[in-house]
């Protein structure tokens, strides 16, 4: 078989197109194949398919993959035609999508790369600039979103991920149906999750069975605003107030340990962890290690006993026994005089009707937090991003559940 030949079976080249010449450069490191259409050829617009007539042509270059360790680069006189109803434009090429400089498989490369490594890291391994390969996967999120079929989730969860350092957020919206990242926000304004929420119909707003969130009130009012009966479906996080439990408790800890340690007692020292640890991932030998501790006379003592009932309150499923369990916990926290327990009680009891959903639907927005993390490792091994757009593609890219790959490469190719 003739090295043209070779090619053509290689590229999956159909008349019109052919491999007129195939040309070796070793200093370069590089393979060039020349490719040309048939001059008889019938010239398709690519809006409307009509055959037209030849405008004029121009090169254009494209890099494939590797042949053996050379790097594959493809040239070729791509005519232009003139249709009566879309202007001039450049006709359809069977091996790489417009406006980009790349082949369809070598994009698909770059797009299993990314899925499995850094953006910096896949430029270097394959000689590529970081802008080419941000373009590549910037290229395969608007596609992905292109085809995305819109479907009105029925079970949200809102969060904001921080972007950059002073207080940078953007807005990520889940499918908790489907675990996708369903729209990134470019803030955590109210503004903007309410225009996510008005790109859906009346019907598809009110078909929103839960929306998982943490105590953020602008997300509350934008669900308030625009889902009908909201007061019902608002799901605060258990992990959210977990969160707020454990950082009470060891405001309380750090209050006590700096009294006790002025006093000479160092009965707190390095027992940070201890309280902070949920007792289910907690080693048996450090349980009984903990048990003179939380049983003892403490003000963190009660803190931890304070988050502990509270957690224990998740494991109701009656609507009327956790609304009492709750009160009478409130009771206690709200007596307890200890501000920062106090002030965990005082949240709790401003937002213990969404509070209540969550406990008797079993809500949580584990899978938000889950995506956070990612959201998190993504933007580690970025070493950061420079905009928000570029962070909002590699979020959509990693967790967007999109179909990335190049419409000619569909058959091979599954969805990411």
């Amino acid at each position: 078989m003739r090295d043209r030949d070779l090619y053509a079976r290689i590229l999956n080249l159909t008349a019109p197109w052919s491999v007129a010449d195939v040309d070796l450069d070793l200093e370069a490191k590089e393979v060039r194949l020349r490719l040309d259409v048939d001059a008889g050829a019938d010239l398709h617009c690519p809006q409307c398919d009509a055959v037209c007539s030849r405008y004029d042509h121009r090169e254009r270059r494209w890099r494939h993959l590797d042949t053996c360790q050379l790097r594959t680069i493809l040239v070729a006189d791509v005519p232009r035609v003139s249709c009566s109803e879309h202007g001039v434009l450049q006709i359809k090429i069977p091996w790489g999508e417009p406006g980009s400089r790349f082949t369809a498989m070598f994009e698909a490369l770059v797009i299993d790369w990314l899925l499995e490594a850094s953006l910096l890291a896949v430029s270097r391994q394959l000689g590529l600039t970081w802008d080419e390969v941000d373009g590549i996967q910037g290229r395969a999120v608007t596609r992905g979103l292109a085809r995305r079929k819109v479907e009105a989730p029925t079970r949200l969860g809102v969060d904001e991920t921080s972007f950059q350092k002073r207080h940078e957020y953007v807005t990520v919206v889940i499918d908790h149906v489907k675990g996708h990242v369903v729209e990134v926000g470019q803030d955590r304004k109210q503004e903007t999750f309410e225009a996510y929420l008005k790109s859906m119909t009346v019907e598809e707003r009110a078909c929103i069975t839960h929306v998982a969130m943490d105590m953020w009130k602008p997300f509350i009012n934008a669900v308030m605003a625009l889902v009908p009966g909201a007061a019902s479906k608002i799901q605060f996080d258990k992990f959210h107030i977990a969160g707020h439990l454990g950082d009470g408790v060891d405001r309380v800890r750090k209050g006590e340990h700096r009294a006790l340690t002025a006093a000479g007692d160092s009965t707190l020292s390095k027992t940070k962890y201890l309280w902070l640890t949920n007792p289910a991932n907690m080693r048996r030998d450090r349980w009984r290690e903990f048990a003179a501790l939380r049983c003892s006379t403490l003000k963190t003592a009660r803190a931890w006993a304070m988050k502990d009932m509270a957690m224990s309150l998740w494991n109701y499923r009656s609507r009327a026994w956790a609304e009492k369990g709750w009160k009478t916990w409130l009771g206690w926290a709200l007596r307890c005089r200890l501000e920062p327990m106090k002030k965990v009680a005082r949240m709790v009891r401003d937002h213990l009707e969404g509070i209540l959903n969550a406990v008797v639907s079993n809500t949580t927005n584990a899978l938000g937090e889950s995506i956070n993390a990612k959201i998190q490792w993504i933007k580690r091994t970025a070493c950061g991003f420079r905009n928000r757009v570029r962070f909002r593609n590699a979020i959509f890219f990693h967790l967007g559940g999109l179909d990335l790959y190049p419409e000619s490469l569909k058959a091979t190719h599954t969805t990411s």
